[in-house]
């Protein structure tokens, strides 16, 4: 007859949660918002990479004092009633995981938390522990893995961990990048868009760029990027002259990943490409450099340098599919673990 070991204490009586992690927004498009959120975003040394002796002069005398404003009103011109669509898209991509899980059977708690404002990684961990949760995964809003982002998010986890006795067991999904769901949501999105607005000429594919140094320090973006765009490229049956990939979002004088977003637009509507569609798959839900960056300022510069339409594709945000996708992900990732039968109720931090 097998072994059949008993249950431990923890299996029987722990919880299993989901953490889905973003970024993170200011609290509201109001110059003290954007300084507090900016603040805590460039004072990571994953984000910044320059010695804090040399850095923090720069951040706190120059960059908080002059960018909070401009980037107010940039977060003012796509702040929604709700408020900012960051939030609100991942609020629901979170409800939108934990229903499909309890379909199909799963007693798992899903949660999510920013790496930067509110809600905060280690306030919702606070909170699960809290309500008994015993094994954690932490799924990420980051397709494509950069230490940029997701290590950052691991540096959360890991500072709060620090300051505990007793931690929860953990797993972490670092990257997607080439899942076949994820591809075929984003093939999804850009077949409806095309059913209904029509086809470009070519399709641009923009990710958020990061300093070029890093790539060379061993970082994987950009290679999977590029890995990114070819299957989804694949999947919609694109030749190589059909798309490009480009990175945006720049920021300070060293150079990023090239070849830019904005320059790129420029030249191709003064080579004569009239009619372009533009998308960012490296974002799962729509945000300020998504709606502000892509969809106002490359906008404008695509049709001031001589192409006349402009069709911006929104990111994943309530796609079913993607919803499917995001929840074959995490039930992967969660095999093994007993979250369908034995145990009690689930936690309600939201």
């Amino acid at each position: 007859m097998p072994f059949r070991p008993a249950p431990t204490t923890s299996d029987a009586s722990g919880k299993t949660a989901v953490l889905y992690c973003n970024l993170g927004t200011p609290d509201a498009p109001t110059a003290p918002a954007v300084r507090r959120y900016l603040a805590e975003f460039l004072s990571d040394p994953r984000v910044v990479e320059i010695p804090r002796l040399a850095w923090w002069p720069i951040l706190h005398g120059i960059i908080l004092r002059v960018r909070p404003a401009k980037s107010a009103a940039k977060y003012a011109s796509v702040w929604t009633p709700q408020g900012s669509a960051l939030k609100v898209w991942t609020e629901q991509q979170t409800g939108g995981l934990r229903s499909l899980l309890a379909e199909r059977g799963h007693r798992v708690g899903v949660h999510y938390a920013m790496r930067y404002g509110q809600p905060a990684i280690a306030a919702q961990l606070d909170a699960l522990v809290a309500e008994g949760v015993t094994r954690l995964l932490v799924l990420q809003a980051y397709p494509q893995y950069s230490g940029t982002t997701t290590a950052s998010v691991l540096d959360a986890v890991g500072a709060w961990s620090r300051r505990q006795r007793r931690l929860p067991e953990f797993r972490f999904v670092n990257d997607y990048h080439d899942d076949a769901g994820y591809i075929a949501a984003l093939a999804d999105s850009v077949e409806r868009h095309w059913a209904q607005h029509g086809r470009g000429e070519l399709l641009l594919m923009s990710f958020h760029g990061i300093p070029a140094r890093n790539i060379a320090l061993g970082d994987p973006y950009q290679a999977q990027c590029q890995a990114t765009a070819r299957l989804l490229a694949r999947r919609l049956g694109l030749t190589e002259q059909q798309y490009r990939l480009s990175f945006q979002s720049r920021f300070g004088r060293a150079k990023w990943l090239e070849p830019y977003t904005e320059p790129t637009l420029r030249a191709l509507a003064q080579q004569g490409t009239k009619r372009i569609d533009v998308m960012c798959p490296g974002f799962p839900v729509d945000c300020l450099e998504t709606l502000e960056e892509i969809n106002m300022e490359a906008r404008e510069a695509f049709l001031a340098s001589g192409g006349e339409t402009f069709s911006y594709i929104p990111c994943l945000n309530d796609s079913p599919a993607w919803a499917q996708a995001l929840t074959d992900l995490a039930e992967r990732h969660l095999s093994g673990w007993n979250t369908r039968a034995g145990q009690a109720d689930q936690p309600a931090v939201s």
